[in-house]
């Protein structure tokens, strides 16, 4: 399911990603091999994603299916940094890994990026895919941590 909109406000965009999040698990479920870690969830989205901003004005929310198999670029697993964050969140609530959702930006009342944390078991791990290195992101003056139920 694919989400096009103006944009409204934070709350919403944020209450969107968790719609489209849930609609995403029984895909990630069978998009993500079992007993998967973290790191090997990362690996084998990094292969399937590719970074684009959204359309101006536009706010694009893609489910995990929807960036993978009915692509709105044309092109599967081009998305933006909430497309990534839909899919990654979803692997990791379908693989019972615990994940939580981090907004970043250099001013506290405009954040400008969104990404992931999973528990590797030991300590939280950025999971941020558009970046090239697993557990890296970049530095941020301002983050907000907000729990997936």
């Amino acid at each position: 399911m694919r989400t096009k909109y103006k944009y409204k406000s934070l709350r919403d965009t944020i209450d969107r990603i968790g719609q489209q999040i849930a609609y995403s698990v029984d895909y990630a479920d069978s998009f993500i091999p079992r007993n998967t870690s973290p790191k090997e969830i990362w690996s084998i989205l990094k292969d399937n994603t590719i970074y684009k901003h959204d359309p101006p004005g536009i706010e694009l929310l893609q489910s995990f299916p929807s960036l993978i198999d009915d692509n709105y670029w044309g092109t599967p697993g081009m998305g933006d940094c909430d497309c990534f964050t839909i899919a990654a969140v979803s692997c990791a609530v379908a693989r019972g890994i615990p994940v939580r959702c981090v907004l970043v930006g250099n001013h506290s009342d405009m954040p400008s990026h969104i990404y992931c944390q999973m528990f590797d078991g030991s300590a939280w791990i950025d999971f941020d895919l558009v970046n090239s290195d697993y557990g890296y992101t970049k530095p941020y003056k301002y983050k907000q941590i907000l729990n997936v139920h």
